[in-house]
């Protein structure tokens, strides 16, 4: 079957009765998450929804994401996962631009009102026709009024559904990008985009159903990384999900020995997290003897994370590459081999990655050659909704360009330089952040860093470091930085200005948000 629900569906025939879901003092099996799925998938259509109709989802690391997702496949239709964070303003952007004929929302929290945000979103667009809250025990809030409820109206569906069919080639998931640059575009991604994504599992981290994984899943299941890598990899080879709606180091590594975690993914600011945890609040030995696989993604994995992270644990960072638009993953460490640090990998069977100028012509090769990544292949996706313009920008003869600069050595592997547009340009001469973030890692002070151009009269632009302090450091200045940095560096390179902050602003997905520092 093309439809992307087979994938749970093939593990519910399978292994009916092993868990698919762990939340807290919830375990599901695959055959309720099944079965569940075809209850909303049976709502759906009893509501006038066809196949290729898009349903729209708000919802944190929750089982009901996961059952509402293969629903809407069962029913034929594609999946709009929205942040959770979004106000009621991007919520009715992302509503109208994608055409959502329903959609489905948690109720949120107090201090974060998805549900309350999702309905005044709702109702801003004529666009979508029907909303269901999913609530937990909390009062829908006065003065909105009362939507339907998600449990009753499911409740009421068979738990049997026959799923649509659908071909490899029609969309399966609208994927939001961030829109660093206007507003977000859906990246469509068709059945196949996924399914063969979540099945190169195999291949990348030695993935067998005969010996199924335990993931914990603190990646939000609404961005590309953990939905395919964690929720869809898992259900591809018959593993368990534990769920962790919001991420905590101590939390996460509680949930890692209490469930026997064996595949744990994050971005780098969730293994530096984990690695600030305090010694005496985890089983260190218990929990590298169960973890066979530690992936990266996202962002650029510091080479000091790797090796604390390695000495700390005994488990070796294997680093990946990818985007919304590539469905994720398009490259890969060579899983079985030591990983070279600070490289993405080599490209995954079926995809083939290479080094561009800005005209699309290929980067003259050379171990210094610095160009843009482009990607072909089954993980590419279909285009941006709605939009020809910007997908004739991005695809051309099938590669896509991912405005990422890249070098890659004489074996074939990529070491990402730095995104094109955080490339900063000093007098002239082209300053990488991710180098000078690199080093700066390694002074005993730093324990997390963002580097940014700020405007400059006399060069045009300069470099600025926005530093975490180790707590063990507090006494370091701004002028100790600068002067270190002034050894390590080349003249046009060195950070001239340093700030300090408590934190720094971060994507729910975990990712620095250098466009907040200046």
């Amino acid at each position: 079957m093309a439809n992307l629900a087979a994938l749970l569906e093939n593990s519910a025939e399978k292994y009916a009765d092993r868990t698919a879901i762990v939340f807290g003092d919830t375990r599901l099996t695959y055959a309720q998450v099944n079965g569940a799925a075809n209850q909303v998938a049976n709502l759906l259509v009893s509501r006038g929804i066809q196949p290729g109709d898009k349903v729209a989802l708000s919802c944190p690391n929750l089982p009901y994401f996961t059952i509402i997702y293969y629903g809407i496949l069962k029913a034929g239709g594609t999946v709009v996962p929205l942040n959770v964070l979004l106000k009621p303003r991007e919520v009715a952007y992302h509503l109208a631009d994608s055409d959502a004929k329903a959609y489905f929302a948690f109720e949120g929290t107090p201090d974060l009102p998805i549900g309350e945000n999702a309905w005044e979103g709702f109702e801003a667009t004529d666009t979508c026709d029907e909303f269901f809250l999913i609530r937990m025990d909390a009062k829908w809030p006065a003065p909105l009024s009362p939507p339907e409820y998600y449990a009753p109206l499911v409740a009421e569906q068979p738990p049997t559904f026959q799923t649509v069919e659908r071909d490899d080639d029609d969309t399966a998931v609208i994927l939001y990008t961030s829109g660093t640059t206007g507003q977000p575009k859906g990246a469509q991604l068709r059945h196949r985009n996924m399914r063969d994504n979540a099945q190169s599992g195999k291949d990348l981290f030695g993935a067998d159903e005969s010996s199924p994984d335990t993931y914990l899943c603190v990646l939000p299941l609404f961005h590309s990384f953990g939905q395919t890598v964690i929720q869809n990899g898992a259900f591809t080879f018959g593993g368990t999900v534990v769920m962790l709606p919001r991420f905590e180091a101590k939390a996460a590594l509680d949930l890692m020995l209490a469930n026997d975690v064996t595949f744990f993914a994050g971005v780098p600011t969730m293994y530096w997290a984990l690695l600030a945890a305090p010694d005496d609040t985890v089983d260190v030995a218990r929990l590298a003897a169960n973890l066979r696989v530690a992936a990266a993604g996202g962002a650029a994995l510091p080479a000091e994370i790797h090796k604390q992270f390695k000495e700390r644990f005994g488990v070796t960072i294997l680093e990946g590459y990818g985007l919304s638009e590539t469905s994720p993953v398009a490259s890969f460490s060579v899983f079985g081999e030591e990983p070279r640090v600070g490289s993405i990998g080599v490209p995954i069977p079926g995809v083939e990655m290479k080094l561009i100028n800005d005209d699309w012509s290929d980067v003259e090769p050379g171990p210094d050659a610095v160009g843009e990544i482009a990607i072909k292949g089954h993980n590419v996706m279909k285009g941006y909704y709605d939009r020809p313009e910007a997908t004739a920008e991005a695809i051309h003869d099938g590669w896509f360009r991912t405005g990422d600069l890249a070098k890659k050595d004489e074996d074939g592997f990529y070491y990402i330089v730095d995104r094109s547009k955080d490339m900063i340009i000093r007098g002239g001469y082209n300053v990488y952040p991710r180098e000078i973030e690199e080093v700066l890692m390694q002074h005993p002070a730093v324990s997390l860093v963002a580097v940014i151009g700020v405007p400059d009269d006399q060069h045009g632009e300069e470099i600025k470091a926005v530093v975490v302090k180790n707590k063990d450091h507090d006494d370091v200045t701004e002028a100790d930085l600068v002067a270190w940095g002034k050894e390590q560096f080349a003249a046009y390179k060195y950070p001239r200005n340093v700030e300090f902050l408590d934190e720094l602003p971060m994507t729910s997905t975990g990712k620095i948000l250098k466009r907040e520092l200046s």
